[in-house]
């Protein structure tokens, strides 16, 4: 019968690899390589190349096609996540003022609540108050 810790003890430890990141050509490297590639004339020579670079052939078929469509911007990896959105400055200003309209507005409506509430309050109390320019014409 074979000891269970002779099995254990003979394995090597477990490896834990970095995690995977996603790799990014540049333009100038996907040229280079298109350039390569279309070099290669003897047999071997693609696959020596695409082993040499770390690529898969499908690399270099969406590079082709990006290169076809006349898409040299295509080149360049894609920035990802949501485009970037150009304010126009007048919308920002209108933005401002109809803050400012609205912070006035409410600070408006205050006052006049605390002068009828004031009128009230002298109404109560018996106080005479003196006559406003509204109140006079």
């Amino acid at each position: 019968m074979t000891n269970v810790m002779s099995l254990t003890a003979g394995r090597p430890e477990t490896e834990v690899t970095e995690k995977a990141k996603r790799r990014r050509y540049g333009a100038e490297f996907k040229a280079r390589i298109l350039r390569e590639a279309a070099a290669c004339a003897k047999p071997g020579e693609f696959g020596a190349l695409l082993r040499r670079e770390g690529l898969y052939s499908s690399h270099l078929t969406s590079w082709r096609a990006q290169a076809a469509r006349g898409q040299l911007e295509a080149l360049t990896p894609k920035r990802r996540g949501p485009k970037a959105v150009n304010v126009d400055p007048r919308d920002k200003h209108i933005a401002v003022m109809e803050r400012q309209i609205a912070a006035l507005t409410r600070r408006a409506e205050r006052a006049e609540a605390i002068v009828a509430l004031q009128k009230k309050l002298s109404q109560l109390l018996g106080i005479a108050l003196p006559a406003t320019e509204d109140e006079q014409s």
